[in-house]
């Protein structure tokens, strides 16, 4: 690597003495300007230099005709590097402000390499983790208690409720959302269809598509895939809002001035979840049967006709009540997590996108739990 461009008057020489008897001392000659424009050429040059790792060495800096604080640092860190490897250095001829300022910055920086804290034994890193998840579910508890007593207490007083921006809400988390969940489902119908063609087909039960693809779509998938679109989508937007107004001290502002962030910011977002999640449960409901109905005709030569007569006779009250039962529910999830992971965030940005990741995690993994949970309740009620 070329050494980078330096003035002429620039000296850096090591004088070893000669046959370096056991405690003879180096010399290292320093002269010309060190400062921020040579900074570069001094450090090629010093890193090319065979510097004893330990030992005497006499630094004369009597030829140093400028020093200003990057030409200081260079020097501190040579000086510490050496008393680090076990060595001495001995500053000879340095000018008065020079020494100051060598001085200064030493005692003003924090040593090189900081010490890595020991690893703590496995049971005390035990201990940790389970202390974090009791903090974290202490707090997650009481952020369900006071969104739970802000809606009773908006319930008892209705002019409190902010109509606005429950329809906003409404608006951007169910209007907005009928392409992606309409086309998702869609295509889920269509492929549970062709996955169960073949097998359908071995039997001669080409009919019984029907049962498949209304009792998946109804009892399980529309509500769970609506879900976890509607986490991805809106729960992660409830994080970025709040965190970055949380960022920016607009929360601690509303606080100010008596405007509650819970009845502002939260109750719309879960009224708004509330009323949309079964709604578009009942649409992607009608688009996976729809996506199965074209698939069943294409595969197995089902007339969409024979499709709607099986149907009547495929899906019971129960099975449709079933799927959306499960929709409010996952509603409420989506929208507690969303907002308190955004109540979370402190610090900076970054802190607002590791939220939103763990609020889209903790919404699809609760989700999915919550309808396992559905089906246990429901297998025991045999429904």
């Amino acid at each position: 690597m070329p050494e980078p461009t330096a003035p002429a008057d620039l000296d850096i020489r090591l004088m070893l003495p000669p046959q370096t008897p056991a405690g003879a001392e180096a010399l290292l000659m320093c002269g010309g300007a060190w400062t921020v424009r040579t900074m570069a050429a001094i450090e090629h040059r010093l890193v090319a230099l065979p510097l004893p790792a330990g030992g005497d060495l006499a630094l004369d800096g009597s030829g140093l005709t400028a020093l200003d604080m990057s030409g200081a640092w260079l020097l501190h860190r040579l000086l510490a590097r050496r008393q680090a490897a076990g060595g001495t250095t001995r500053l000879v001829g340095l000018r008065s402000e020079h020494a100051a300022l060598l001085q200064l910055l030493a005692s003003r920086q924090p040593p090189l390499e900081s010490p890595l804290p020991p690893t703590p034994p496995w049971l005390v890193r035990v201990g940790q983790l389970a202390r974090g998840g009791v903090a974290g579910l202490s707090g997650t508890l009481a952020f369900v208690g006071e969104s739970a007593l802000a809606l009773l207490a908006a319930l008892r007083h209705p002019r409190r409720l902010r109509w606005r921006p429950i329809l906003r809400n409404v608006q951007i988390a169910g209007v907005d959302a009928l392409p992606i969940t309409g086309l998702l489902s869609f295509l889920m119908g269509i492929v549970i269809a062709y996955q169960g063609a073949d097998q359908l087909q071995r039997f001669g039960a080409n009919i019984f598509v029907v049962d498949l693809v209304a009792l998946a779509m109804l009892r399980e998938l529309s509500p769970l895939l609506t879900a976890i679109i509607i986490a991805g989508r809106s729960g992660s937007a409830y994080t970025a809002q709040i965190g970055t107004m949380k960022v920016t001290e607009e929360i601690d502002a509303l606080r100010t001035i008596g405007v509650g962030a819970q009845e502002l910011l939260v109750l719309p977002k879960l009224i708004a979840l509330v009323i949309v999640m079964p709604l578009l449960t009942v649409y992607t409901d009608v688009m996976g049967v729809a996506g199965g109905m074209v698939m069943a005709q294409l595969k197995l030569g089902v007339s969409p006709t024979a499709f709607i007569d099986r149907l009547d006779d495929a899906i019971q009250l129960s099975s449709y009540g079933t799927g959306l039962a499960k929709a409010p529910v996952f509603a409420l999830i989506v929208a507690l997590v969303g907002c308190y992971r955004g109540f979370q965030v402190s610090g900076s940005a970054d802190s607002v996108g590791a939220q939103t990741t763990i609020s889209v995690v903790q919404s699809i993994f609760l989700v999915i739990v919550t309808d396992a949970l559905f089906s246990i309740v429901f297998l025991w009620l045999d429904l």
